[in-house]
């Protein structure tokens, strides 16, 4: 955006712009006309979970708890630390993921079927040995899965917490079979396709997670070392803290992450709603040009 266009713009307006360039890099907007503009068929239509999930400010904490659990498994977490740059750019991680996730989420189904492609030729490159010897390919189906799961569980309670309309039970269990979609074509050979199979998979995980030092410098990293500006910092906190209280008890046991119930109650919990409600109202004039303009 030129100054004279941002100068002509109100507070509300320029906030929206600066989250969205954050998230989405200097390159958003043309990617977003590109999503939403291109005619075509989609993966899903208007009316699917999938897109009010997704178009929610509660992606923000659902996020950052998805990278604190997905950490939990070495293998994942070893092909994370040793082929992602997510220390020295974590924004420009942070903007190719949430693209992908624009693409598949409310791109044509050409431009999604691409996306994922690049994805998997990505994974087929990732490849090394873990801390202790064990070796780890991206592209593993057993880690994918674990990725997914993690992610879709992870935005799914996100939502049901902080969401600005929370899904019915039917609905989440479809939302969790719009996520299968895109988990096959990345490589997930039997994704989950209700709630309860998400939960009951997620859990038989268990055995095959543990913290190790590349996990607990990421969460330091995510948690006490996060790359915002100083002025972002206290709203960033909210957010983490309620990515924290999101995760599953025995997440927050296994990353030695403190719980206080109480606190999370009568504190953490509704700053974290009064915080993703003010990143909802920021982000909704951009949200409804781009409803018109697809409209």
């Amino acid at each position: 955006m030129r100054p004279a266009e941002a100068a002509g713009r109100g507070p509300r307006e320029r906030l929206g712009e600066g989250l969205f360039t954050r998230v989405a890099g200097p390159d958003g907007a043309r990617h977003r006309a590109r999503i939403h503009g291109t005619p075509g068929p989609r993966w899903f239509g208007p009316e699917r979970p999938v897109r009010r999930v997704h178009g929610d400010a509660s992606m923000f904490i659902g996020g950052l708890s998805a990278l604190l659990l997905q950490s939990l498994h070495p293998l994942a977490m070893a092909a994370v630390a040793g082929h992602s740059d997510y220390r020295g750019d974590p924004w420009g991680r942070l903007q190719r993921t949430s693209t992908f996730l624009a693409t598949t989420t409310y791109g044509t189904a050409a431009h999604a079927e691409e996306a994922c492609a690049r994805v998997r030729a990505v994974h087929e490159r990732v490849r090394g040995l873990a801390p202790g010897g064990v070796p780890y390919h991206a592209s593993d189906p057993r880690l994918l899965e674990w990725v997914h799961l993690a992610e879709a569980d992870s935005f799914l309670r996100a939502h049901q917490r902080y969401g600005a309309h929370p899904l019915s039970d039917d609905e989440c269990d479809g939302y969790v079979e719009d996520m299968a979609r895109v988990a096959r074509e990345l490589g997930v050979p039997d994704p989950p396709r209700t709630r309860a199979d998400l939960t009951r998979r997620l859990t038989a995980y268990r055995p095959e997670l543990a913290v190790t030092g590349q996990a607990r410098e990421a969460a330091r990293f995510l948690l006490l070392r996060p790359p915002v500006p100083f002025v972002a910092r206290l709203p960033y906190g909210v957010l983490a803290a309620n990515a924290v209280a999101l995760l599953p008890r025995w997440a927050t046991e296994e990353l030695r992450l403190p719980r206080l119930p109480l606190v999370e109650e009568v504190c953490v919990l509704p700053l974290g709603r009064a915080t993703t409600a003010t990143i909802r109202w920021a982000m909704a004039p951009a949200r409804q040009r781009v409803t018109s303009a697809a409209g």
